[in-house]
């Protein structure tokens, strides 16, 4: 086995496949950073051109898309306040605080330290424990699942800034979106008006475009515009983007380390993803932080937390996907599809069978990993330019991108009035103050709750005493009471 992962680092010494790795890894920058176009579009955009190229190069350029951009999806968000993708929700709210405050540089390096952390971490984990590890995941019953999605729910609204109650209303609007359109399990529409358009239901990236990118707009078009003469801290140079050695320290090496397993157990479930990584992550380093009233305002612990749980979660959702044949992620999917087309089948037998040919996917994550850090030492002071730029020309072409982006990937017009009719409606709800964070881990977590509980219901012939008879999800309940307890009743009053 050793074997076969040197040999897979030695393929990346192939002009050919490094320059494709490189691509990659470019590319996922570009759509990661832009709202609208994430990783998961620049893979299937990728998928048809896969077929005329040679099966290392393929994989390669997959793997580095992937991380770099589950990463990139919080440059736009640090310096614009508009994530790329929904993972970079939390990212978003610490570092844009410190963006506010002239610190974008320093944000933006411990981002990319903290991404870069996860995700060396998150490919030893897949190249030495895959095996063991998703063992461990098939352990998982259905009721654990259903434990699982609900800590995250329940940490969702725990760790949303400001009012409890708001933030229960919020997740409990994206818990109802989630419910409308199809229903696979009875095979008849729901709340869908008998709208053909409504049938196919709320889909996450018009979601994410509105709540984020649509919102953001009219939020920023509304206000005063900031003098560029009111930033002094945002005349950066590349050498600002090495990180403060004293931040990193106080981060702590435990907060790194653990946010990285949280990422990897989380990627390893199917449906996890990095945006339920990210969130339990944050609240497990605010549980046990000493600063936790900096949490909302700037953290760099939150920040660290968060983003090494994000990119960490891609070395584990490659895990079920190459042991099980079970993708972890919509991403982790349609790699599904680029090696069926190349007539490798996920399973079982795969890594015993094909591990010389599956190195080289290892050794690029955990190369791309590296490149994550060593991208904002290159185009750090270009992210900050963002900050910089004419606001009307930003926000039109950020507006024109988002709206091209949620065509581009639903090919439905009425998709795109969906995200403009979410837009709205969000920045009604900012200018009342309710989060929006906690709305769209709703809509992305309610269909997980919904399918968990209504598996759990009926394979138990209605018993409500099998959500609470595994010793996984037992543990689960309590861990969310922990959180309870230790994040609300007994938190610090700031």
């Amino acid at each position: 086995m050793f074997a076969d992962l040197m040999g897979g680092f030695a393929a990346l010494a192939n002009p050919e496949t490094f320059l494709y790795l490189v691509g990659g890894f470019l590319m996922g920058l570009v759509f990661g950073a832009i709202p609208g176009l994430t990783a998961t579009l620049a893979i299937a955009l990728l998928l048809p051109f896969t077929f005329a190229m040679e099966l290392t190069n393929a994989l390669v350029m997959v793997m580095a898309i992937f991380m770099s951009g589950i990463y990139a999806g919080s440059v736009t968000g640090i310096t614009v306040n508009i994530p790329g993708a929904a993972s970079g929700a939390i990212t978003t709210m610490e570092g844009y605080a410190l963006m506010k405050r002239g610190h974008g540089a320093k944000a933006l390096s411990l981002d990319a330290l903290a991404s870069s952390i996860g995700g060396v971490l998150g490919a030893a984990v897949l190249m030495f424990v895959a095996a063991p590890m998703s063992e461990f995941a098939l352990m998982f019953r259905t009721p654990d699942k259903f434990a699982l999605v609900f800590m995250a729910v329940v940490t969702v609204v725990i760790v949303a800034k400001g009012s409890i109650w708001k933030s229960l209303v919020t997740v409990s609007m994206g818990l109802m979106i989630s419910t409308v359109g199809f229903d696979n399990m009875v095979a008849q529409g729901r709340f869908d008006f008998g709208s053909a358009n409504l049938i196919e239901g709320v889909q996450l990236l018009p979601a994410v475009i509105g709540l984020f990118a649509i919102c953001e707009l009219f939020l920023q078009g509304g206000a005063k515009a900031r003098p560029i003469a009111d930033m002094p801290a945002f005349n950066v140079r590349h050498r600002d983007f090495w990180p403060d050695w004293k931040d990193v320290r106080d981060i702590g090496f435990w907060t790194y380390v653990k946010s990285s397993v949280i990422g990897v157990l989380i990627g390893m479930l199917p449906g996890g993803g990095a945006s339920m990584a990210s969130f339990v992550a944050y609240a497990e380093a605010k549980r046990v932080s000493k600063k936790p009233e900096e949490y909302g305002n700037g953290s760099h612990e939150g920040l660290a937390a968060a983003e090494t749980a994000n990119n960490a979660m891609c070395g584990g959702a490659v895990v079920p996907l190459l042991t099980l044949g079970i993708p972890g992620d919509s991403v982790t999917a349609i790699i599904f599809g680029v090696l069926l087309i190349h007539g490798l089948v996920p399973g079982p037998g795969l890594l015993t069978n094909e591990m010389a040919t599956i190195a080289p996917m290892f050794a690029a994550l955990m190369v791309a990993a590296v490149f994550v850090f060593l991208s904002v030492l290159v185009f750090g002071p270009y992210y900050i330019w963002l900050a910089r730029m004419n606001r009307g020309v930003l926000y039109a072409f950020i507006g024109m991108i988002a709206m091209v982006g949620t065509y581009a990937s639903t090919y439905s017009v009425f998709q795109m009035w969906m995200a403009l009719a979410i837009g709205v409606f969000a920045w009604l709800l900012r200018l009342m103050a309710y989060p929006l964070v906690p709305m769209l881990m709703g809509i992305i977590l309610g269909p997980y709750l919904e399918l968990y509980m209504r598996r759990t219901l009926i394979t138990s012939n209605g018993d409500v005493l099998a959500f609470v008879t595994n010793p996984i999800s037992i543990g689960l309940y309590l861990m969310t009471a922990l959180f309870i307890y230790f994040l609300r009743i007994k938190a610090p009053k700031v």
